[in-house]
């Protein structure tokens, strides 16, 4: 664990230095700003109500694709897992939403919604598929380690699920949970971005380049990065003591 720390400071060492060498190469603000300049808009940001409002909103539309695509996503692999027809007849579906282009998808939604629902609706697009194969997957793997035994013993159906099927497949979920929530929020800020949605993060971005203020562009993407790696590790956290309690 402590390597794993080491590495990762590390990591950001290395990046950092990479950052100061390019910036001084390419000697232009305007195609690569400081990293002094730009971490100076990251501490205004941290204290600016206004920055807060707009996360507030950005981070409640990637939760609610979130919360929808787990809901969706696990039901639907409960049924496919219970039921191979459903599967079968789910795959072109899932194989569809996996390949179509996003800007297609939200340059429809723009149409069809208002730009404050529409990141929202892409992201579950976008997520559910993710969620749905995360649980299959968690799913036959506990049926390949348990599967003959609760045959054998002739366990209910009901009771199979939510005894012990569920219950086996949270740890494995809740580390992929992690990694999805980040991805959402980065798919619901790009959402924003393009309908230029109202008091949010992606709105912000906009607003940003169409002044040429680079060192604020790059510094919200800086913290949109540092809150996906935050929500990561909360999630494996999490997962760790799943993990333990299911051992």
């Amino acid at each position: 664990m402590k390597k794993n720390l080491l590495f990762s400071v590390l990591s950001l060492i290395f990046l950092w230095v990479v950052w100061i060498i390019a910036y001084f190469i390419v000697g232009n603000d305007y195609i690569l700003p400081s990293f002094t300049d730009t971490f100076v808009f990251v501490g205004e940001f941290f204290i600016s109500g206004t920055f807060w409002t707009a996360f507030g909103k950005t981070f409640l539309r990637t939760f609610l694709a979130f919360l929808f695509s787990v809901c969706f996503g696990i039901g639907l692999a409960l049924l496919s897992f219970l039921w191979k027809w459903t599967r079968a007849f789910l795959a072109p579906v899932i194989s569809v939403l996996r390949t179509v282009p996003t800007m297609a998808v939200i340059l429809l939604l723009l149409l069809w919604t208002s730009p404050s629902v529409a990141p929202v609706i892409v992201s579950s697009l976008v997520l559910f598929p993710a969620v749905y194969a995360a649980a299959i997957a968690s799913l036959d793997e506990v049926d390949a380690e348990y599967g003959e035994l609760v045959r054998a013993f002739r366990v209910k159906g009901k009771r199979k699920i939510m005894q012990l099927y569920l219950p086996l497949t949270a740890p494995p979920l809740m580390k992929q949970f992690g990694a999805i929530f980040s991805m959402g929020l980065k798919i619901t800020v790009s959402g924003e971005v393009l309908a230029s949605t109202y008091q949010s993060i992606g709105g912000m971005m906009q607003s940003a380049k169409m002044f040429v203020q680079l060192p604020e562009l790059i510094a919200l993407t800086i913290l949109i990065v540092l809150l996906g790696f935050f929500i990561e590790g909360i999630c494996m956290i999490a997962y760790h003591f799943s993990a333990r309690w299911r051992g």
